[in-house]
């Protein structure tokens, strides 16, 4: 569902019965004549209306986090809030940038439209960014040649879908000026070699069984979960094309189950 299509949709309704109540109708009512309920609502609704578009396309937006690919930074039933205007002030719907403020920077937390289907909103972190040369290799990652910093942070363990009992190494890994905790398990490849698809920039990848390695292509960024062996991401879909940016995760504004996270950062 593109619910900022609906809310452009409802904008313009609203607005136009607005403007003609306002310019028309109520000057050619009679003094004590009640508003009929077509108008009535519209011109009810079109402020907050108004007020929910401007605040979702230009400022915040809320999201909530579906699955365990951030773990442990981000759980299943966080709702975080967006910045949308971190990385330039874009057209709603559209998705076009008009202004630039600021570009992605490696270790943000990024939400995004999914390149394979863009009515679909993901969350990854960035790791790649345009020009860089990505490898993935025996459960580490190198950027441009260098090893990205990690340090040991004990176990995680964590049911999967309810059922499934995961135990997984905590690590603390350092990506440009942030620091970040990430999983890995013993047992899982670095990638799974037939969850691999044809992307756009294919050729810039070359998988084996160790690993891969990726030349991110102008214009593009290369995201992955921070729940390393449980996340669909770059490695398997490709590259994030700059237009399919949404925002910059910043906050925890509410866990129904954990209430301690509420108002926490997103490092």
């Amino acid at each position: 569902m593109n619910f900022a299509l609906i809310m452009l949709v409802l904008l313009v309704l609203t607005g136009a019965v607005w403007a003609a109540e306002k310019y028309y109708f109520a000057r050619h009512r009679s003094p004590g004549e009640v508003q009929p309920w077509w108008i009535e609502y519209p011109v009810s609704f079109f402020p907050v209306i108004l007020v929910v578009f401007v605040l979702r396309s230009f400022l915040v937006e809320p999201f909530k986090i579906p699955s365990g690919s951030m773990l442990p930074t981000l759980l299943i039933g966080d709702f975080i809030l967006v910045n949308k205007f971190t990385y330039g002030i874009r057209v709603p719907v559209l998705n076009d940038r008009i202004i630039s403020i600021n570009e992605p920077q490696r270790g943000e937390v990024m939400v995004f439209r999914y390149p394979e289907n863009p009515s679909l909103d993901y969350i990854k972190r960035v790791v790649g960014l345009p020009g860089d040369d990505i490898v993935y290799a025996g459960k580490r990652l190198s950027i441009n040649g260098r090893e990205v910093e990690y340090q040991a942070d004990g176990d995680y363990n964590y049911l999967e879908g309810g059922l499934n009992f995961v135990a997984a190494k905590r690590l603390q890994e350092r990506l440009g000026e942030h620091r970040h905790a990430v999983l890995t398990q013993a047992e899982v490849p670095p990638v799974q070699l037939s969850g691999v698809q044809r992307f756009p920039f294919r050729d810039n990848c070359a998988y084996n069984e160790t690993g891969f390695r990726c030349k991110v292509p102008e214009g593009h960024y290369f995201l992955m979960g921070d729940n390393r062996d449980s996340s669909s991401d770059s490695r398997y879909w490709g590259f994030v094309p700059e237009r399919n940016i949404v925002g910059k995760a910043f906050m925890i504004w509410w866990n129904f189950d954990e209430l301690k996270r509420i108002g926490q950062s997103i490092n």
